[in-house]
């Protein structure tokens, strides 16, 4: 991998990933890096290998080549939980809430990672066990302020619009106190207010929380707006990679993608 893999800015890098489902070369070669104080986004045409390419950052599919390090640590090989102890949060292009649960339930289940009380000890009231529900319960609602959901702290998820829903998986991913944030469509589906609502988010995440993104988005105004890097696949390679107006003008890109529209 590349030596600028040791600058302590870079908060993720891939080098050379390669991975494939038989036959099938879904990711070729394909290397990038994000820094501690970047929105990366992630672009491409359908079938590009952008959700592949997420699980493969996340631990849900290990490469058959290539390294991942983050924050200089390999973890090209780590399962999914340990690096979600790590610091590495997550959200899905599907929901994957509990939908009969209430707002601050779910999020307070994002906590489990952080939890050192067992599930007999719960049962106990013992005074440490207590403060700990309590620690956990004061950074939920910080997260509730902090996404403006004040207003459905109580609601059954189920219950929600869309676009809520998807504000409270956002939630559930800043539970896990990351050191670095995948997001996979964050924004499908959502009407243009749900879509700048959750714009805003993602730029306070990075600026005022110091938490680097890596965002896969079909919105191109969106991505154009609020990323201070794209990087672009097509069929499993990156064939660019740059501020939005380099990509915006990129030949290669507006061929494979962005089209007249842009």
């Amino acid at each position: 991998m590349d030596n600028s893999i040791a600058d302590n800015t870079i908060a993720l890098a891939a080098g050379n990933i390669r991975l494939s489902f038989g036959r099938i070369q879904v990711l070729d070669d394909v290397s990038f890096d994000i820094k501690q104080d970047e929105i990366l986004s992630i672009i491409g045409p359908n079938g590009a290998g952008k959700t592949s390419l997420m699980n493969c950052l996340s631990g849900f599919y290990k490469p058959q080549e290539g390294q991942i390090e983050f924050r200089g640590r390999d973890i090209t090989g780590m399962p999914m939980h340990r690096r979600a102890h790590l610091g590495m949060g997550r959200t899905f292009q599907g929901i994957q809430l509990f939908p009969h649960m209430s707002v601050l339930e779910n999020i307070l289940a994002g906590r489990h990672v952080r939890m050192k009380t067992n599930f007999l000890q719960s049962f106990v009231h013992w005074p440490w066990v207590r403060r700990e529900e309590v620690a956990h319960r004061r950074v939920v609602e910080e997260i509730i302020d902090f996404l403006e959901m004040e207003f459905i702290r109580d609601s059954i998820v189920g219950e929600l619009g869309y676009g809520l829903r998807k504000r409270v998986d956002l939630g559930r991913a800043l539970a896990l106190e990351p050191e670095i944030l995948i997001m996979d469509e964050p924004m499908a589906g959502m009407n243009v207010e749900e879509k700048e609502d959750m714009a805003r988010f993602i730029i306070d995440i990075q600026e005022y929380r110091k938490i680097p993104v890596i965002l896969v988005e079909h919105d191109m105004e969106v991505v154009m707006d609020i990323s201070n890097r794209i990087a672009v696949l097509e069929w499993g390679h990156m064939i660019a990679e740059g501020p939005p107006d380099e990509i915006r003008d990129n030949p290669r890109v507006i061929n494979a993608y962005l089209g007249e529209e842009q």
